[in-house]
């Protein structure tokens, strides 16, 4: 149900994922991102930031924080490029979190090239004032990612092995993991078929 403008933002981001890791070991990755109650296409890139977040999250095993929305795109350099409405996302997501109820910890992630777009409500600005919601800039993927886990990214050292206890270091893991599974699976083929 997605629109070119996405599917585009998806290819990038599988090749900023494959700039990551491919060096590591051939990676062969299916993910699957499912934005739920949605019945109409999805369109445009600037959820790309969100999308990479979730799957580094996912497989290192690292829960996001859920009080901060993100919107952003992503290019093949992890550099975080501005989308449009952020005025619009910012204030909607706002009046949803006042709604719920302001407690400090919610905020909104923008690309810090959209900074100077910024229009608000002054409502918002109130409560950005008042530290009771925030808004956050990221220039580098690397920026969003140790906002929201609160961990090192381990992004922007040379390729190569990252250091265990980073976010890469993690992800790194994981995919190693899933290399040596797929090729204990196939030890048993190859032992069938060079039997036979």
């Amino acid at each position: 149900m997605s629109g070119p403008i996405h599917d585009k933002g998806v290819l990038i981001l599988h090749g900023y994922l494959s700039a990551l890791f491919a060096h590591i070991a051939p990676l062969a990755l299916n993910a699957s991102i499912v934005f739920e109650q949605e019945y109409m296409g999805v369109e445009g890139d600037s959820a790309s930031c969100a999308e990479l977040f979730v799957l580094l999250s996912s497989l290192a095993g690292l829960p996001l924080k859920q009080g901060i929305a993100v919107t952003g795109a992503v290019n093949l350099h992890g550099e975080v490029l501005p989308v449009g409405g952020v005025n619009e996302k910012i204030e909607g997501y706002f009046r949803i979190c006042r709604t719920a109820g302001l407690d400090g910890s919610q905020g909104v992630l923008i690309p810090d090239r959209n900074r100077r777009q910024l229009m608000l409500d002054p409502d918002v600005v109130e409560a950005v004032r008042e530290g009771l919601f925030h808004i956050y800039t990221a220039e580098q993927a690397s920026d969003g990612i140790e906002l929201l886990t609160g961990f090192a990214s381990g992004m922007g050292t040379v390729a190569g092995d990252y250091a265990a206890e980073t976010i890469l270091g993690r992800v790194q893991k994981t995919l190693q993991a899933y290399r040596r599974a797929c090729q204990a699976a196939d030890t048993p083929k190859l032992r069938r078929k060079n039997a036979s």
